[in-house]
């Protein structure tokens, strides 16, 4: 029975990297991800986080600066922070931008639904990869 559900878990961790790495192939447009970054329908980073080069008013300064996330975190971690930041920081208070289940506070038309599709995650973290410090 035990060696039953050891295989099980490793059938599902292999799927699960699988399943990630086919996620992390498709690389978005940081154009279109710096729009994410600033829409208020959709990731609205801007109201917790700045980054100096957008040159936009009223940036955030809840959450961390992001002037230079492109070379602080790979492409996986940046899509794991966003997807479900409570996975590496049980006690974050970002929003989980594509789980979509144990959720609180949501209202019943977007039960089930992420706030964001895999395509905009894909492209809000081709943005936020562009964010280096000038040389």
């Amino acid at each position: 029975m035990a060696l039953k559900i050891w295989a099980s878990l490793a059938l599902l961790c292999v799927c699960h990297s699988v399943l990630v790495e086919a996620v992390l192939a498709e690389v978005g447009d940081p154009v279109r991800g710096q729009a994410v970054f600033l829409d208020r329908d959709l990731g609205h980073c801007v109201l917790c986080h700045q980054v100096s080069s957008l040159g936009v008013p009223f940036q955030g300064n809840i959450g961390p600066d992001l002037s230079n996330v492109g070379q602080r975190l790979s492409r996986k971690d940046l899509w794991d922070k966003i997807a479900d930041p409570t996975v590496s920081n049980s006690e974050s208070t970002m929003p989980a931008y594509h789980r979509t289940s144990d959720l609180r506070q949501v209202q019943p038309e977007y039960l089930g639904k992420p706030i964001l599709s895999q395509a905009e995650l894909n492209d809000l973290v081709a943005y936020l990869q562009t964010l280096r410090d000038a040389p």
